[in-house]
């Protein structure tokens, strides 16, 4: 008896302190609208995503474990994938079986496809991950291109965003909308904001939403003054290398009223063929560097990583979206995603969210054709990050800095990080980084 009752007891409080350990990962916004935090205390909260978009379609549990584990020990806190994929998601059943509805019918979800999703969500929970669950592929409300159908209007996207809010209200969920399409009629925007009044009005404040647009654009391009979107969320996309937009739609979409965080939600895939074409050769871990340093020093406060061939979760076998190549099992290990979890770490570390970028702090810092150095600093210069993709010297004038500062610098492809002395002309600094200059030899500088 006495056995039982310990083990009885045991339970009851493992279960109490999931619930805490939940209660605590829940989001919101910082009161003065610049950063991410957690709700319980206020600690920020860097979104650092892995895209996935067919985790929930293509991967069963024991694959969905072997990822989302590999992914956590990368340094990822939250998963971008989709309840109803893109991937023929409406005519072909995920790996345990079950289609995602009945009929293709957006107010019959079927059960033994929610039952796969629901074990997810709480693997995510227990590994401590934010799922950032889009309810819908862009192509079922806007089909534009893809495979379709359309299958929402305004009151049928209601009933099942309303669904999905009541299963994963308690969850460690993020919402995104959209799905890499604009909404362009008017019944689009209706679907959408139907699909955020349903989900909100289950989880209230307790959950974040946000909108995926498709490339080039940003969701403060469609919802700059709706109340449900809580922050705001561009993509790049896998049109061109050293592509300038990675650091312009930071400032941008910041500059507006109201006030929201922003994050690149999609940016050059590592191993994508860049704008689609082999012949062009291929994203590598140094441009998903390049794109993820820029966007985070000219003022998100996160970043979203992809591996083209993970996000399809391909392998031998499935027809490969846009010349995929490689089975996501072997590029789990690409260099890619570990890199970027060492940029998650260093940013962590440092109030991100009172800095801002300053073009004019260094002296001729290269701005073009890729070489382009990225400087952000707290007003009072207490903290500065440059980063510099090849390597140059940078110059900066003495007197801009305290005289108690301290320099590093920081690998970007090791996370390893060491002081360093500047040289001097006149009243010049000057900072040069190891090695010498050349694409991919791309370094942080840090001043504290």
């Amino acid at each position: 008896m006495f056995r039982l009752l310990f083990h009885l007891l045991l339970l009851i409080t493992t279960l109490v302190n999931a619930q805490t350990l939940l209660a605590q990962s829940r989001l919101a916004i910082s009161g003065e609208g610049t950063h991410l935090i957690y709700q319980d205390g206020g600690a920020p909260f860097f979104y650092l995503a892995d895209t996935a978009w067919e985790l929930l379609h293509r991967c069963d549990y024991a694959e969905t474990k072997t990822y989302l584990a590999d992914r956590k020990k990368k340094g990822f806190n939250t998963i971008q994938c989709v309840v109803r994929a893109e991937l023929e998601g409406l005519t072909t059943p995920n790996a345990e079986g079950a289609l995602a509805l009945i009929n293709q019918d957006p107010t019959r979800p079927n059960e033994a496809y929610f039952t796969h999703v629901d074990r997810v969500v709480r693997l995510a929970d227990s590994l401590g991950l934010f799922l950032a669950l889009l309810p819908t592929w862009g192509d079922k409300f806007n089909l534009k291109w893809g495979v379709g159908p359309e299958v929402f209007d305004p009151t049928n996207a209601e009933t099942f965003a309303r669904f999905l809010g009541e299963r994963y209200a308690d969850n460690n969920v993020i919402w995104i909308l959209g799905g890499d399409r604009n909404p362009e009629e008017p019944e689009d925007f209706a679907i959408i904001r139907a699909m955020a009044r349903g989900i909100r009005a289950v989880v209230g404040d307790r959950q974040l939403i946000t909108y995926h647009p498709q490339g080039g654009y940003s969701s403060a391009d469609f919802f700059a003054e709706d109340d449900w979107i809580d922050f705001h969320m561009f993509q790049t996309g896998h049109g061109r290398l050293d592509d300038k937009a990675n650091y312009d739609f930071p400032r941008r979409v910041r500059a507006l009223k109201p006030a929201k965080p922003v994050i690149n939600g999609e940016p050059a895939y590592e191993d994508h063929p860049i704008n689609w074409r082999p012949v062009n050769g291929w994203f590598d871990d140094f441009d998903t560097r390049q794109v993820a340093w820029w966007s985070v020093l000219a003022g998100t406060v996160g970043h979203t990583f992809g591996n083209h061939n993970i996000w399809q979760m391909w392998r031998p076998g499935r027809e490969p979206i846009s010349v995929a190549r490689t089975d996501w099992h072997e590029a789990l290990h690409y260099p890619g995603a570990a890199q970027i979890g060492h940029l998650g770490r260093f940013m962590e570390q440092l109030p991100y969210w009172k800095m801002t970028v300053d073009f004019n702090f260094l002296n001729a810092a290269p701005n073009s054709s890729g070489r382009e150095v990225l400087l952000s600093k707290t007003e009072d210069a207490s903290i500065v990050i440059a980063y510099t993709p090849y390597g140059d010297t940078l110059e900066v004038e003495e007197d801009k800095l305290r005289p108690d500062a301290k320099f590093y610098w920081f690998n970007p492809r090791t996370g390893t990080q060491f002081r360093f002395q500047p040289g001097r002309s006149e009243d010049k600094l000057l900072l040069d980084p190891p090695l010498d200059p050349r694409r991919g030899n791309d370094w942080v500088l840090l001043i504290r």
